[in-house]
């Protein structure tokens, strides 16, 4: 199966279509000990020839039904065993009528590859730009899992030029000069139209900005899940995930059984947040929703069914978990309420104004789980490190964010991570649209973590599903293409729901 989307149409069934388990992604340490172990259990070369038997298929079924007789291939051929696998799939390729031209970028080629080529009739190009300008598919081979710091200076024009073509680029386990472990890009990298990565996702193919140099994603399964660990670095929740892990009310379901989120938000000049921040959470699978703040007449008016009281938290009534934060503004009484609802022993969400200035021992000395929910630019104040070093490295930051709070940590963005506050495996949320960039959205994604929170999932899947609803439901929206705005999310959200639901 596909995933993801490049310029040649390739589409993964997201959206209202299920998709089928837990996406993993292991680093390349994980997936070097685990080719390791099973490379001597299996004759020599096996393993590469099972990577180049599903990358020569996958080829095939890029080029079209029919395409391959005749078609014109290009490999850029590295000295790793990424240009080995290029090699013995272009072999294969060009036994079916294909004419594959290797075009040699390394020190040395991978031997029993190059002469598996010629065998076939391919052949090595004297340069490499005029076999680039006539090819209609060309196999990235340059750099393997274990590149580091962006294309070579010899390479980049070849890149460049293979870019500039027509052909379908298919970049080898993973787009070179990307790393595979962080999603970071230093220096130039070959995008890609679609991406073969073998045994396992790694984790720079779900991570931005990686990802977005990786195209369509096909794993091609070599038999590595004999001997990966069970427990991934990286972990993409899928529909069927979702259905398991959602609230559903029983036959004795009250509204009080079902879990009260409380609601900390809103202000005289921000009362639209505490309006947006109550219509996520009153589709997010608890009972009830009691608000708290200054713009208790603007959510009366907006969501009649909601609890309002002027407050302090603590007289508000009970509550299973508690948000805070969107719309406080910056004046001294934010930092109150964060504090008295920090002094709760339920659940609690920081978010928005919220974050500001908040201590890392104010959070470590709560019982209770806490989820933070920082945009990139928040993330680097709490971190006091540019913002431009967070959204190079999502991974490292909510890692670092989520130690250093002893807090699960959702990191919103182009990629939305998720970080336990145990530091286990990274979530990666796979929904979304850049649609979702508008002004809003993060109020409603934090009243709806907030009231699954109150349903009584724990942080690290209250925030995983939020995150998977709350991006499914914006493309619910922008399925026509048009800009979508906060409120329209949230009026999706339920629809969303029943998307992952049904058939469950």
């Amino acid at each position: 199966m596909w995933a993801g989307s490049g310029r040649w149409g390739l589409r993964e069934r997201r959206g209202r279509g299920r998709l089928l388990g837990m996406r993993t992604a292991h680093r390349v340490e994980t997936v070097r000990a685990a080719e390791a172990d099973l490379m001597a259990r299996l004759p020599h070369g096996a393993l590469m020839q099972r990577a180049a038997a599903g990358l020569a298929a996958a080829c095939c079924s890029l080029l079209g039904k029919g395409r391959v007789y005749g078609a014109r291939v290009v490999l850029l051929v590295g000295s790793g065993d990424n240009g080995g696998d290029a090699l013995y799939a272009g072999a294969r390729l060009a036994r079916r009528g294909a004419g594959v031209t290797a075009v040699l970028l390394g020190e040395r080629a991978h031997d029993g590859g190059l002469a598996a080529l010629r065998a076939a009739g391919g052949r090595v190009a004297d340069e490499p730009f005029a076999p680039l300008a006539r090819a209609d598919l060309v196999l990235d081979g340059i750099t393997g899992i274990g590149g580091r710091g962006g294309l070579r200076p010899d390479a980049v024009p070849v890149a460049r030029a293979a870019r500039g073509s027509d052909a379908v680029v298919v970049a080898v386990d993973l787009p070179s000069g990307v790393d595979a472990d962080t999603g970071e890009v230093h220096g130039e990298a070959l995008r890609a139209d679609a991406t073969i990565t073998f045994g396992t996702y790694k984790p720079g193919l779900l991570v931005d900005p990686a990802r977005e140099y990786a195209g369509a994603l096909r794993l091609v399964d070599i038999g590595l899940g004999e001997v990966l660990p069970g427990v991934p670095d990286l972990e993409a929740l899928q529909h069927e995930d979702l259905a398991r892990l959602l609230p559903a009310p029983g036959a004795e379901s009250d509204k009080y059984r079902r879990g009260v989120v409380g609601i900390l938000a809103g202000s005289a000049r921000y009362p639209g947040a505490a309006v947006l921040a109550v219509a996520g959470a009153l589709r997010g699978g608890a009972g009830a929703v009691r608000y708290v703040g200054h713009a208790g007449d603007a959510v009366i008016a907006a969501h009649p069914e909601t609890l309002v009281h002027p407050g302090p938290p603590d007289k508000a009534g009970r509550v299973q978990s508690w948000v805070v934060g969107p719309g406080l503004g910056e004046g001294p009484g934010a930092g109150v309420a964060v504090a008295e609802v920090l002094a709760s022993d339920v659940p609690v969400l920081v978010d928005a104004d919220g974050l500001r200035g908040l201590a890392p021992d104010a959070v470590r000395a709560r019982t209770a789980p806490t989820l933070l929910t920082p945009h990139a630019g928040e993330a680097a104040a709490l971190l006091g490190v540019a913002r431009e070093e967070v959204e190079a490295g999502r991974l490292a930051a909510v890692r670092e964010l989520a130690g250093r709070f002893g807090a699960t940590v959702l990191l919103k963005g182009s990629t939305t991570v998720v970080c336990g506050a145990d530091g286990g495996p990274v979530r990666v949320n796979p929904t979304g649209t850049s649609w979702l960039a508008t002004a809003g959205s993060g109020d409603v994604l934090s009243g709806l973590a907030g009231s699954l929170l109150a349903a009584g999932l724990p942080a690290l899947d209250a925030a995983s599903c939020a995150a998977y609803l709350h991006g499914l439901a914006a493309r619910r929206v922008a399925e026509d293409g048009a800009p979508v705005t906060a409120t329209e999310v949230a009026d999706s959200l339920r629809g969303a729901w029943r998307d992952v639901t049904a058939g469950a």
